[in-house]
């Protein structure tokens, strides 16, 4: 059976991102129809305004609903490479055109957005054991300029219970020294202590400060 429920669990629709990857968009939500299997069958795709995903798949040459596709355990060599053709291009919906909601202060989803905006970058999920971290990294040279994460406070040395949204940048050795203060500005959290530093993003360091150190360490990641 297709299952869009865990491919879609905890994301969004980005409306701007859909068009870009040929959803049509009315009044009850996006649209999209894709070939699968070389042209054997017709996946039609639906997307509410809310995020709830549902799929149709149609047998191209009889114009029929292909139900074995939605029937839990279904098994077969063929209707096994039917779902799988249909969940590899709804796992590339999933990743282009949602936004994960993992990280949810304010402070973090602006400085996600300046990236996107700077440099066309957007959160890289690399870990499905770890679906907390996330990184960016420069297109060019494939290295990771920032990392995102959310961490038990108490592992910082923080008061309080709950996890804390954070970010790791790249920085000179001497900046990093110089950064530390266990207070907004950590030792690195799974990083090299020594070139990262790890920023508590709890509003303390303003914004723009943080995207300008963001900069810095786009730079360094060459």
């Amino acid at each position: 059976m297709i299952d869009t429920q865990s491919m879609f669990k905890g994301r969004t629709p980005n409306a701007a991102r859909l068009a870009d990857f040929g959803f049509s968009h009315s009044d009850s939500g996006f649209y999209a129809e894709c070939d699968i299997l070389d042209g054997q069958f017709k996946m039609s795709v639906f997307i509410s305004d809310a995020g709830e995903v549902s799929v149709k798949v149609i047998d191209a040459e009889n114009l029929t609903e292909y139900t074995p596709a939605y029937v839990p355990g279904a098994c077969g060599e063929f209707v096994g490479a039917v779902i799988y053709a249909c969940e590899e291009h709804l796992r590339l919906i999933a990743q282009n055109c949602f936004d994960r909601e993992v990280f949810k202060s304010q402070q973090a989803r602006r400085i996600i957005e300046y990236a996107y905006c700077e440099y066309g970058d957007r959160l890289e999920f690399l870990w499905d054991k770890f679906p907390d971290n996330a990184v960016l990294r420069r297109k060019d040279t494939g290295k990771w300029y920032a990392a995102f994460l959310t961490v038990e406070r108490a592992k910082l040395g923080l008061d309080g219970t709950g996890r804390a949204e954070i970010i790791d940048l790249r920085a000179l050795p001497e900046e990093v020294l110089t950064a530390v203060d266990n207070r907004s500005f950590f030792p690195a959290y799974h990083m090299n202590k020594k070139h990262w530093y790890t920023i508590l993003l709890d509003g303390s360091v303003p914004t723009q400060d943080i995207c300008g150190r963001l900069n810095s360490s786009y730079v360094l990641a060459k």
